[in-house]
């Protein structure tokens, strides 16, 4: 797999690349480039992925009904088109948390509630090439699909799984942001706190205003200041000549997101 294929833009495609095919009934798929292996499409035969090497992303493929362009996939597409088995926190929240959160490249991050990895993913490309990420999860066989997701998206050298059970400490400390992704977050509060640097920052993601409510008063009872929570609503517009209006369909609640941060001890 190549370093960083959701950042990918120099040169022409080369075998272990991830490329998004796009059509032009805007069906996509995500495809690793293997030598010898043929991707099956809906709209023809399918399509020998050899012929791609060496092509530019952006190059036009015809087939028999139609045809598509070779993308290169930003870390949306990785995020939309992971292999999961749980529901995943979608970019227009990850956008907004990364950036509430702090985090960028350097920061040393934690995730409790490791899932399908699809956040793992966004995180592990805004804290690269210096930072971490370190991933826990309850499951003893850590999520599988992560690995393969993180993987897919050539950052796998930014994280580091591990398991854990709900109010063990943790090995690390001196995080820049801690991402609770859990039912039961407020469990959590005191252990992460202890594992956060001062000012350093929490977020908690859940469904639920029973969760965010009481996660939000375990954070206020532990000194955590600049509470608040957020939900963003995501509506997509089809923008055409002479009818530009909004989808009838949007993407609606997803998740809560409830921030905070540490002060340093007195």
């Amino acid at each position: 797999m190549n370093e960083n294929t959701a950042q990918k833009t120099d040169g022409g495609i080369a075998e272990g690349d991830v490329v998004l095919l796009w059509f032009d009934d805007e069906r996509t798929y995500m495809i690793e480039v293997v030598r010898g292996k043929r991707a099956s499409i809906h709209c023809g035969r399918p399509l020998l992925v050899d012929d791609w090497i060496g092509q530019p992303f952006g190059k036009k493929v015809v087939c028999e009904h139609g045809f598509g362009y070779l993308l290169n996939p930003t870390m949306e597409d990785l995020m939309m088109k992971a292999s999961r088995e749980s529901g995943i926190i979608y970019p227009k929240d990850a956008a907004l948390l990364i950036m509430k959160a702090g985090i960028h490249s350097g920061s040393k991050v934690m995730e409790i509630g490791t899932g399908s990895g699809s956040l793992t993913m966004a995180l592990a490309q805004a804290v690269a090439p210096n930072g971490h990420v370190f991933s826990y999860d309850r499951r003893e066989d850590l999520p599988k699909n992560a690995y393969k997701n993180v993987a897919r998206a050539g950052l796998s050298t930014q994280v580091t799984f591990l398991q854990r059970q709900a109010g063990e400490p943790f090995a690390e400390s001196g995080f820049d942001a801690v991402i609770l992704d859990i039912p039961q977050p407020w469990e959590e509060v005191a252990v992460v706190k202890a594992a956060l640097k001062g000012g350093g920052r929490v977020v908690s993601l859940n469904p639920t205003f029973n969760q965010i409510e009481k996660m939000a008063e375990a954070l206020r009872a532990q000194g955590f200041i600049c509470v608040e929570s957020r939900e963003l609503l995501e509506r997509e517009i089809l923008a055409r000549e002479g009818k530009t209006r909004p989808v009838q369909r949007m993407v609606g609640h997803t998740e809560f997101m409830l921030f905070g941060i540490r002060t340093a001890d007195e």
